[in-house]
């Protein structure tokens, strides 16, 4: 797909905020980088290609890959991530920041994609922020050899692929988990929930229908209003914060 349409397509998603807090004086859309835009491009035609051959998302036509799939994952990186900086002049900025003020630790946060499929949102998120560390859970082996195949096209660095059962991993490891489109979502959460560290965030793209359910499972995080997901009538950015343990 051409650059310029994938720009077009995003641009709702990669806006200032239009939800409850106002944006910032002089808050601009997000700009990705060319090299970016052609990760993205490159993205959809590895996907379209195992595509035909396990299912991997049930949307088929580039387009709606990049509003459904890019759209939505990019949405909640802008909100994990708000200051993304480039490492170095060899490194691509992901965005405009909106502030002055250079945030070092966005180069030491783990992150965990649970039932990762497709990688979104875990992949868009790291193309996104490439300072984060990123751990892609998935215990499909077929998905997980795509992811694979996925991160070296790429050429993602930092990325540790777990063709696992998320129960098998080592608890409080991760300062984000992410999940999106996940069966058994409440019998999924608890696991999730076991993966955070202290003061790590658990980030939720779900319809809004299953946000009060799910904020009432989890008492003991502390939850951020919903973020409505752009062109969408019941898509949702929920955030989770865990509470220090003592």
């Amino acid at each position: 797909m051409h650059p310029a349409r994938i720009v077009e397509l995003l641009q709702p998603f990669l806006s200032p905020p239009c939800h409850s807090e106002p944006a910032k004086a002089g808050e601009e859309s997000a700009v990705l980088s060319a090299a970016q835009l052609e990760c993205i491009s490159t993205y959809i035609d590895i996907l379209l290609h195992w595509n035909s051959r396990i299912n991997l998302t049930a949307i088929r036509t580039p387009e709606e890959i990049v509003t459904r799939h890019f759209g939505e994952s990019l949405f909640a990186a802008r909100h994990l991530f708000p200051k993304v900086y480039p490492v170095s002049s060899s490194v691509s900025s992901v965005l405009k920041d909106f502030d002055s003020e250079f945030d070092f630790k966005v180069a030491a946060v783990r992150v965990a994609d649970l039932g990762s499929g497709a990688g979104f949102p875990g992949v868009p998120i790291k193309i996104w922020s490439p300072n984060i560390a990123l751990t892609l859970i998935e215990s499909n082996q077929k998905k997980a050899t795509f992811l694979r195949e996925l991160a070296r096209a790429l050429t993602l660095t930092d990325i540790n692929i777990q063709n696992a059962r998320a129960e098998t991993l080592s608890a409080s490891t991760f300062d984000v988990v992410t999940l999106r489109a996940v069966e058994r979502l409440p019998k999924v959460l608890p696991v999730a929930v076991t993966l955070l560290s202290p003061n790590g965030r658990l980030a939720l793209l779900i319809s809004s229908a299953q946000a009060e359910p799910t904020s009432s499972a989890l008492p003991n995080l502390t939850w951020d209003i919903p973020i409505p997901i752009p062109n969408s009538q019941t898509r949702i950015l929920l955030v989770g914060q865990a509470e220090p343990r003592i």
